[in-house]
C-alpha cells in the first residue's frame, strides 16, 4: 500500500506527519509525506520556530512524484492540519490527479480546525473550505467533537444527536465518518468515546479516560484507521483496531509523563494493541 501524507511536520516532537507516517510505516506501509509546514516543535509549547509553505511548492512535490510514473499507485491520500487555504487547494488537486490514475484510491481527511478548549486556531479561510471543499472531495473524514459541531453545526450533546451530526456531514460527501474523541450525556466521567459512522449504521469504542495533555494523537489516529479502513472496507474493524492502538499509546505516553507522545517508544502498539476493547453497534 502507498499513501501520499500531506500535512505539518515537526522536527522535534510528534504531530502532523510526524505522527502519521511512522505507525503507517510500522504497519508495512509506504508512506510519501509532503510538509505543508515544518516547525521545530508543536505550537502548543507557545514558540517555535519555520515556515509555513505555499500551494505552490505542495503541487510542486505532487508533480514531481508524477513524474516518476508511480502516482498511479498511490491506494490513498491522507491530509491533515493545512496552514493556508491555497494548500488546501493544492490538496484537492493532488487527490484528483490520483484519482484520474486509481479511480479507487481512498482520500481521508483530517478536519483540523479547533478543539473545545481553544476554539477556532487555523488561519481565515480554512474552516470555510474545509465545509465547502476538502470534506465534500473526501472519503472518510475524522473530526473531533468540536469539529464535528462545526461542520456539521448541530449540537452532539447526547448519542442521538452526534449520529445526526455524523449524518449531516456525510450528507456533504464523505462516505465515512469516524469521530475521533466525544463526550455525551451518557458517556462515563472515566471514559472517553469514539463513534464511527458508514451506510447509515454506527459504531461506538468506549476507552479509559487518561488524564494528559499532549498533541498529535489525533494525527495518528486518523492515519491508522485510513490504513485499517483501506485493508478491511470496514469502518466497525477500522474503529477497533485504530482505537485500541491509539490507547496503547497515550497509556503508555501517561505512564511516562511525557508531554509528548512515545510514538517510537510504543511502537508495537500499532501493530499488536496490548489493549483491545468492544466496538458496539448504536
Amino acid at each position: 500500500m502507498n499513501i501520499l501524507s500531506i500535512q505539518s511536520h515537526v522536527a522535534f516532537g510528534h504531530v502532523g506527519n510526524a505522527s502519521a507516517v511512522f505507525p503507517m510505516q510500522r504497519l508495512g506501509v509506504e508512506v510519501w509525506p509532503i510538509h505543508t509546514v515544518q516547525f521545530s516543535n508543536h505550537t502548543g509549547y507557545g514558540a517555535w520556530r519555520g515556515r509555513v509553505f505555499d500551494g505552490p511548492a505542495i503541487e510542486d512535490l505532487v508533480a514531481g512524484i508524477a513524474e516518476r510514473g508511480v502516482l498511479g499507485t498511490c491506494d490513498g491520500v491522507l491530509s491533515g492540519y493545512m496552514g493556508s487555504a491555497d494548500i488546501g487547494t493544492a490538496i484537492v488537486r493532488a487527490v484528483a490527479s490520483v484519482r484520474a490514475l486509481n479511480p479507487q484510491a481512498l482520500y481521508a481527511c483530517d478536519p483540523v480546525m479547533g478543539d473545545t478548549d481553544r476554539g477556532i486556531y487555523v488561519r481565515p479561510g480554512i474552516p470555510e473550505f474545509m465545509r465547502e471543499q476538502a470534506v465534500p472531495a473526501a472519503d472518510i473524514v475524522t473530526p473531533n467533537q468540536f469539529e464535528l459541531n462545526h461542520l456539521s453545526g448541530l449540537p452532539t450533546g447526547t448519542l442521538a444527536e452526534a449520529k445526526r451530526a455524523v449524518a449531516s456531514v456525510q450528507a456533504l460527501g464523505p462516505r465515512v465518518v469516524l469521530v475521533t474523541s466525544l463526550v455525551t450525556d451518557d458517556t462515563p466521567d472515566d471514559a472517553i468515546d469514539l463513534l464511527a459512522g458508514e451506510g447509515g449504521h454506527f459504531w461506538r469504542l468506549r476507552t479509559p479516560r487518561l488524564h494528559l495533555d499532549v498533541n498529535g494523537a489525533g494525527d495518528a489516529i486518523a492515519a491508522l484507521f485510513l490504513v485499517h479502513y483501506a485493508r478491511t472496507c470496514s469502518a466497525a474493524l477500522a474503529l477497533g483496531m485504530a482505537g485500541a492502538s491509539v490507547y496503547g499509546l497515550l497509556r503508555r505516553t501517561a505512564e511516562a509523563g511525557s508531554r509528548e507522545i512515545l510514538t517510537v517508544a510504543a511502537q508495537d502498539e500499532f501493530v499488536t494493541p496490548s489493549e483491545t476493547f468492544p466496538v458496539d453497534t448504536v
